[in-house]
């Protein structure tokens, strides 16, 4: 991108589906957003455009102007073991609980329906920018939100996130290997319920255990195949 994007072009970015990135705006806005990088024409009918990871990037820093560039998802990425910051507090997106928010606990009716709605968003997605049109398998957009993709397919699945104390759900945490996740949880029951609803979500999943802690926890990647 040579330039920033227009102030019209940044409307059209910020009123972007969260969790899809499909946009709506003019043609000539779309085709502009397209040049710049921030933005693909799906080669499919309806030929929707969606945000590129770039053009995600570009709207998270303009709902947030304190986050940095290029951060995954719409959760702040604290350090590893750190309890993240949701977006939510600030800019009202909405962003599945990775574990560890102080609003964690029993969903409401009404966040219920925002998960559902997120996940059948996620589904789409990979209809569309699948190059096979797979719903089973991972898409790109999640290999560049792991944390956000793998907390949403948990959420989704009715699994409980962590509270501000860590001790009652799962907490999906950003690890130092490429494409992968840590999920925590505080015992062997829920480490099988992750994984089975990450491995139905189309990911890989291991389990291991923490050299220091002697904790178990899962390892889980996008499956590419």
């Amino acid at each position: 991108m040579t330039r920033p994007p227009t102030a019209a072009q940044r409307r059209v970015i910020e009123a972007a589906d969260p969790v899809t990135g499909r946009l709506r705006g003019t043609q000539p806005q779309l085709a502009a957003l397209v040049r710049h990088g921030l933005a693909f024409r799906h080669p499919r009918p309806p030929h929707d455009h969606f945000l590129t990871p770039a053009g995600h990037r570009t709207r998270e820093t303009a709902q947030d102007p304190g986050a940095t560039p290029g951060a995954p998802g719409t959760a702040a990425q604290a350090p590893h073991g750190a309890p993240p910051v949701p977006a939510t507090a600030d800019t009202g997106v909405f962003a599945a609980r990775v574990g560890g928010e102080e609003t964690a606990g029993a969903a409401a009716p009404s966040r219920t329906r925002e998960v559902h709605s997120a996940w059948q968003g996620l589904l789409e997605l990979r209809r569309m920018t699948n190059p096979d049109g797979n719903t089973d398998r991972p898409c790109g957009w999640e290999r560049t939100h792991l944390v956000r993709a793998a907390a949403l397919a948990l959420e989704a699945a009715g699994l409980r996130p962590a509270g501000p104390e860590g001790a009652d759900g799962y907490r999906v945490r950003a690890t130092p290997q490429p494409e992968a996740v840590a999920v925590h949880g505080p015992d062997d029951a829920t480490l099988r319920a992750c994984a089975a609803t990450l491995e139905k979500a189309g990911w890989q999943v291991g389990e291991h255990t923490d050299p220091r802690a002697r904790s178990r926890y899962l390892l889980a990647s996008p499956r590419r195949v």
